[in-house]
């Protein structure tokens, strides 16, 4: 049976803060960094959208939070999405393979609700519910209140997505492909790039991984990670990502790219991205 008690936050005062108040104050800062967009989101939204998936950093929010805010702005832009389908990283191997949540999550600003019929769709091999593989993860966890605040009541799914080999990866994008084919899903793909090197090494590593997603070519940039040695530990989720809308009409847009240096000075950074895919037309589902 499976475990319906809400998932309680794992890194909650450690990547952000831990109280609801201060939280908020903290994402609308990332908002207005010098590294993120430099505004609040609108107060009125486009009835339509146009933004199918995003790539999101997923670090702590000194850091990587104004990154991630760039993507955060175009998502509270435009019409809200029924669901969003998270995909992130398994740091900790704690997943026998992809790995669904069908609980509701917790964070300081309240709960977030799943899915649970797009759950049922994406609970097929590889793919299957294991709350275990969820418990200390944060590249999930850490979109969760930058959705609570973007997004009125948002509903969502955590997919979590370990490495593994590229045909593997193909075959649960496969079924994250089924599964939100008519539904209205707006699809983020959790991830940092490289990890502790100099800033101009990230700086030229990661723009190889990005020019592969930009290209949406979900193969290159599989082999690009792997044959440069890329420390993007996101690779799994972002290929499933790239794998599971390549049938579909999207341009590929970076939005910033960054480092940790940015916000601390320091020696070896880690890089962070954010980039939009984007619909010539309102995305399927949205009238």
């Amino acid at each position: 049976m499976t475990d319906r008690s809400a998932r309680t936050p794992a890194v909650a005062g450690q990547f952000y803060e831990g109280d609801g108040a201060a939280l908020a104050r903290q994402i609308e800062s990332c908002f207005l960094d010098p590294r993120g967009p430099g505004e609040l989101p609108p107060r009125h939204r486009s009835p339509a959208r146009r933004l199918r998936a995003a790539v999101v950093p997923h670090a702590g929010y000194p850091f990587s939070g104004p990154i991630a805010a760039h993507a955060y702005l175009r998502i509270a832009a435009e019409l809200p999405p029924a669901t969003v389908l998270v995909l992130g990283v398994d740091h900790y191997g704690l997943g026998a393979g992809p790995s669904l949540s069908a609980r509701d999550w917790e964070t300081p600003l309240g709960p977030m609700r799943v899915d649970p019929d797009l759950v049922r769709a994406l609970d097929h091999r590889p793919i299957r519910i294991d709350e275990e593989a969820q418990r200390r993860e944060h590249s999930i966890e850490v979109q969760l209140p930058f959705l609570e605040y973007a997004l009125p009541e948002p509903r969502f799914v955590a997919l979590q997505v370990p490495f593994g080999p590229y045909d593997a990866l193909v075959r649960a994008a496969l079924v994250v492909r089924a599964a939100v084919q008519d539904r209205d899903v707006l699809l983020l793909a959790s991830t940092d790039f490289s990890h502790y090197v100099p800033a101009a090494t990230a700086e030229r590593l990661d723009r190889l991984a990005i020019d592969a997603i930009l290209a949406r070519d979900p193969r290159l940039l599989y082999d690009t990670v792997v044959s440069n040695d890329i420390s993007m530990c996101g690779i799994a989720p972002t290929t499933v990502l790239l794998a599971a809308l390549a049938e579909e009409d999207l341009d590929a847009r970076l939005l910033r790219w960054g480092h940790s240096g940015e916000a601390h000075p320091m020696r070896d950074v880690v890089g962070y991205a954010a980039l939009a895919l984007e619909s010539p037309a309102p995305a399927p589902g949205v009238k």
